[in-house]
């Protein structure tokens, strides 16, 4: 015997998506179409709910939606090897460390233009300078002097 088939809303409180997002999934592929009722209404069985709780953990895991795809269609298919599930897995694990790089490059660069800056009632600041810079790029490095502080 079935469970009775859920609405949009019920789907989202059972799996933590948001129905917007449900309907998106659907939009992408990443979902099967809802069956809907006389009345237009979405319908979602468990099948569903358990797709909706692998994409949602899988977006946890910073997966893209193309990649997604490919994690559902490996999941699906009960004779796959699991090499590309790994290799897949590992791809994402090196988008991930290129990510965190980034992003210490990023707290590197504004710690510095916070430390240059003297935070007081002057207009001057390097912070505000160095956003404003026409010339910067991925690879520009500029010097970023402290602006002198004022008699403490």
């Amino acid at each position: 015997m079935s469970a009775a088939p859920l609405t949009i809303g019920e789907a989202s409180r059972r799996t933590g998506v948001s129905a917007k997002m449900i309907r998106w999934y659907e939009a992408t592929g990443l979902l099967p179409p809802a069956t809907r009722s006389e009345a237009g209404y979405r319908h979602y069985g468990e099948a569903d709910l358990h797709t909706l709780r692998f994409i949602r953990r899988a977006r946890d895991l910073g997966f893209s939606v193309g990649a997604i795809a490919d994690l559902l269609a490996l999941w699906r298919d009960r004779a796959r090897p699991s090499a590309g599930v790994k290799a897949i897995a590992q791809d994402q694990i090196a988008d991930l460390r290129r990510r965190i790089a980034e992003m210490e490059g990023m707290a590197r660069t504004l710690e510095h233009l916070a430390e240059a800056c003297c935070g007081d009632e002057r207009p001057e600041c390097p912070i505000l300078d160095d956003l404003a810079a026409a010339d910067h790029g991925p690879t520009r490095r500029r010097a970023i002097r402290p602006l002198p502080r004022r008699g403490r």
